[in-house]
């Protein structure tokens, strides 16, 4: 049976750590495979003895690469650079491409659809939800952007409430230019206090009723949209 092993990276290149923090030296004959190409790593993983490298950063864990013999890796990356040279892998690559991009059209505009129905907007103010949960839609859907819209954990209304207050936090508050103690709960009873604030805001536009002239929201509509950020 194969070994597999997950170890922590140090600044020596040819020295990691296991779990327990002891040092360990790969075998001479191996090689660190950087992280990036994902069929490589998968099929030299699946070929035999390897160490998975990673490094955690607060709650993310991110990959560093797979420990694994140098012949192996190599030989595996020339099958890999002859499969790709063929026509075949270009169009195979050109339809799943536009399969993904189908997707997540669909799933864009699912959201922004899931966005619209929790906000809730009166009819006069039909045209601001509209502008709101485009985006929204915009700024937590994209591929990779680490927000509460791209998990699958919750269903699509539930991702829609909480990206719409996480907008509404970084939008319409002074959440990221606070400086918040290090206390334990202190950040997630600010951001619960900001949801309140941010909530109360949003249903100003779900009564058939002018919102204030300093409304928050009204500001951050006029701003250019920022890029994503993650919830």
């Amino acid at each position: 049976m194969a070994e597999t092993r997950t170890v922590l990276p140090t600044p020596h290149p040819r020295l990691v750590r296991d779990a327990a923090g002891q040092p360990l030296h790969p075998p001479a004959d191996w090689s660190l495979l950087p992280p990036g190409d994902a069929a490589l790593t998968r099929r030299v993983r699946a070929e035999g003895d390897h160490w998975i490298m990673e490094e955690r950063r607060g709650r993310k864990v991110f990959s560093r690469g797979t420990w694994a013999p140098t012949d192996r890796i190599e030989r595996i990356t020339r099958m890999l650079e002859r499969e790709r040279a063929q026509p075949a892998h270009g169009e195979r690559l050109a339809r799943d491409r536009a399969r993904r991009d189908k997707a997540q059209a669909a799933y864009v505009e699912e959201f922004r659809r899931e966005v619209l129905a929790f906000l809730a907007f009166a009819p006069r103010h039909a045209a601001v939800g509209l502008e709101l949960a485009t985006r929204i839609a915009e700024h937590a859907t994209p591929v990779g952007s680490g927000t509460v819209a791209r998990t699958a954990r919750i269903p699509v209304a539930e991702r829609a409430e909480a990206a719409v207050i996480a907008w509404m936090r970084h939008q319409t508050t002074a959440y990221d230019r606070m400086v918040i103690p290090r206390i334990k709960g202190e950040r997630r009873e600010t951001r619960r206090r900001l949801a309140e604030r941010s909530r109360q805001v949003l249903q100003r536009y779900r009564v058939d009723a002018d919102p204030p002239a300093d409304c928050p929201l009204q500001a951050a509509l006029a701003r250019p949209a920022p890029p994503p950020d993650p919830a």
